[in-house]
């Protein structure tokens, strides 16, 4: 068995699982990581877990320990140069006339690498961009293409529910998401109300979707005549969180019936 926990790398990075290495972490601690070419930082977001060999993916890296405050500020010296960088990305892009759109930029934590971020409609020799970026700042450098939901991720920002963004929150990875989703949920299928800032359907519809068709299954069908104590009616609507009905009687009468 394998003692692991999960991290965040950096900011709204992918979520990993790390070997403790026989050490002692708490959810919301930020600590130090080894990956395959250098050290970086990351927040803790799961409690201590035990897991066969087989079911995590190898190779399983580790964390080597918590952050101190020396880390912290060299956290902090490496974010306030991120415009810096995506100035002068941005300007080598244009200079080049490459057909694509720089998102975000980031330092590893040693600064042996920079990893910038673009969108495109199409794919991007960007080759020589690379070359003049690792002339300027004698790093390792590494572009990345990323979708428009990863865009949001790395972004953030808030949801129509007024919460912080899934994705930059607490979502490990993307899970396909369809418009029967949206109707098992019984919401309005109009793109403004059921898509995300990313323009994609709401992630929310995909890991919220196990709930509703479990409540569904103790609910009548739409259109299903049943007995009610105000008498025989037609299911007109259905509301799986509320655990209820509503149920069309005699007269046109309408009225609420709980399971």
């Amino acid at each position: 068995m394998l003692k692991v926990i999960q991290v965040r790398l950096r900011e709204a990075g992918k979520i990993t699982y790390f070997s403790t290495g026989g050490l002692k972490f708490k959810a919301g601690e930020y600590v130090i990581v080894e990956q395959d070419r250098g050290l970086e930082y990351g927040e803790v977001v799961s409690e201590e877990e035990a897991l066969l060999e087989t079911e995590v993916e190898r190779p399983l890296c580790k964390v080597i320990r918590k952050t101190n405050p020396w880390d912290h500020r060299q956290i902090e010296k490496n974010k306030k140069r991120t415009k810096e960088l995506l100035q002068i990305c941005t300007r080598k892009i244009n200079e080049r006339r490459l057909p694509m759109k720089l998102v975000e930029s980031e330092y590893s934590f040693d600064r042996s690498k920079i990893i910038f971020y673009f969108t495109s409609e199409g794919r991007v020799d960007f080759r020589n961009l690379v070359k003049d970026l690792a002339n300027i700042f004698k790093a390792r450098i590494e572009l990345k293409q990323i979708g428009v939901r990863d865009e949001a991720r790395i972004m953030g920002g808030y949801g129509p529910c007024g919460k912080e963004l899934c994705c930059a929150k607490f979502l490990k990875d993307f899970e396909p998401v369809t418009i029967r989703m949206a109707k098992d949920q019984n919401l309005p299928l109009n793109p403004t109300k059921i898509s995300g800032l990313c323009g994609r359907l709401m992630c929310c519809l995909s890991y919220e979707n196990k709930t509703y068709k479990e409540l569904l299954k103790k609910l009548p069908k739409m259109g299903q005549e049943i007995k009610t104590d105000k008498g025989k009616g037609k299911v007109i609507a259905l509301a799986p969180l509320k655990k209820s009905v509503t149920v069309e009687i005699a007269g046109g009468k309408r009225i609420e019936v709980k399971f």
